[in-house]
């Protein structure tokens, strides 16, 4: 996990996700996953990157199967923005870092 990430898990996902007073983009990986690693560093720039105006958790697909199950998360890696609770973005696959942003930065302000 990068220096500005942090550990998502089912026991503190309703208070570190969906209770966030700012908006949180959670990356659902698992260990054996080509394309979670190829994105991991990406999702950890953007982390970096937007720091103070988003909060980046990493979700590990293996160990918290009911979250996934809740979201209909089918492949990974899957990249959630939460914004008020609610999931406003959805990025499956490996995409390059400026189709990432892209997609989060309108919902930022």
């Amino acid at each position: 996990m990068g220096a500005k990430t942090f550990e998502v898990t089912e026991a503190n996902f309703e208070t570190e996700v969906l209770k966030s007073s700012e908006p949180v983009l959670v990356d659902f990986w698992a260990e054996w996953c080509g394309p979670c690693r190829m994105i991991a560093p990406l999702v950890d720039q953007i982390a970096e990157e937007y720091a103070g105006k988003i909060r980046v958790g990493k979700l590990d697909a293996d160990v918290n199967q009911q979250v996934l199950s809740n979201y209909n998360i089918m492949g990974i890696p899957t990249l959630i923005l939460f914004k008020g609770g609610k999931p406003v973005e959805r990025i499956t696959g490996y995409q390059p870092k400026d189709k990432i942003t892209a997609k989060l930065v309108p919902h930022l302000s």
